[in-house]
C-alpha cells in the first residue's frame, strides 16, 4: 500500500491519500480521542503522540499536529493509516449524522439559502477538499452567512483570506442578499 501526502495551507495539518475510499460521501471531524469513539481510524491516529485532530474525507485523511515536527510525526501517522486499512476495519462504524438540524435561517430566506448551499457544494467545497478541509453552511441571518471551517481549514492562517476574499466575494457576486461571511467555531 502506497500512501501519498500533500501539504495544506495550514502548516499544522497534512493531507494523507491512501489510494482508496476513506468515507466516500460526507466528512467526519474529530478534535480529540473522546470524539473518536465511532471511528477506529481516528482512534488509531490519536494513539500517535502529537496528533491533535483528524478529519476524514471522501478519499483522504487530514491529520493536525501539536508541537511536534512533521519529520518526526509523519512516519508514525503513515504507519497508523496503513495498519488501519490493512486490518479491514471501517473508517467509521456508523455514518455521522449531518449537522443540518443545527442550521438556522428564516423561512422566507429558504430560496436564498438554497442558492448559497448550491454554490458552496459545487464551487467552494471541492476546492477546499483539495486542501484537506471542508466548509459547511451553518446559517443565514440579516445578510450574513455563517460557515463552519473543518479539517485543515480550521485554524489555518489563510482561512480569513479564504473566507473574506474568496468565498464572500463569490457569494456576493451570485447572491446580492449576502453582505458578509462569518466563521462559526464548532
Amino acid at each position: 500500500m502506497f500512501i501519498q501526502t500533500e501539504t495544506t495551507p495550514n502548516p499544522a495539518s497534512l493531507k494523507f491519500l491512501p489510494g482508496r475510499i476513506v468515507l466516500g460521501d460526507g466528512t467526519a471531524e474529530f478534535r480529540d480521542l473522546s470524539e473518536a469513539g465511532e471511528s477506529p481510524l481516528a482512534a488509531r491516529l490519536f494513539a500517535v503522540p502529537g496528533v491533535t485532530g483528524v478529519f476524514l474525507g471522501g478519499d483522504f485523511v487530514t491529520v493536525t499536529k501539536g508541537d511536534v515536527e512533521w519529520q518526526h510525526l509523519k512516519p508514525a501517522v503513515l504507519g497508523a493509516i496503513m495498519e488501519h486499512f490493512l486490518s479491514g476495519a471501517p473508517a467509521l462504524e456508523r455514518p455521522q449524522d449531518a449537522s443540518s438540524d443545527d442550521e438556522f435561517f428564516a423561512e422566507e430566506d429558504a430560496e436564498t439559502v438554497a442558492v448559497i448551499k448550491e454554490l458552496l457544494d459545487t464551487r467552494v467545497r471541492p476546492a477546499v477538499a483539495q486542501d484537506g478541509g471542508d466548509i459547511t453552511f451553518q446559517g443565514f441571518r440579516d445578510g450574513i452567512v455563517f460557515l463552519n471551517m473543518r479539517g485543515s481549514c480550521a485554524g489555518c492562517p489563510s482561512s480569513t483570506a479564504t473566507l473574506k476574499h474568496g468565498i464572500e466575494n463569490l457569494l456576493r457576486h451570485f447572491v446580492p442578499e449576502v453582505q458578509e461571511i462569518q466563521e462559526v467555531p464548532l
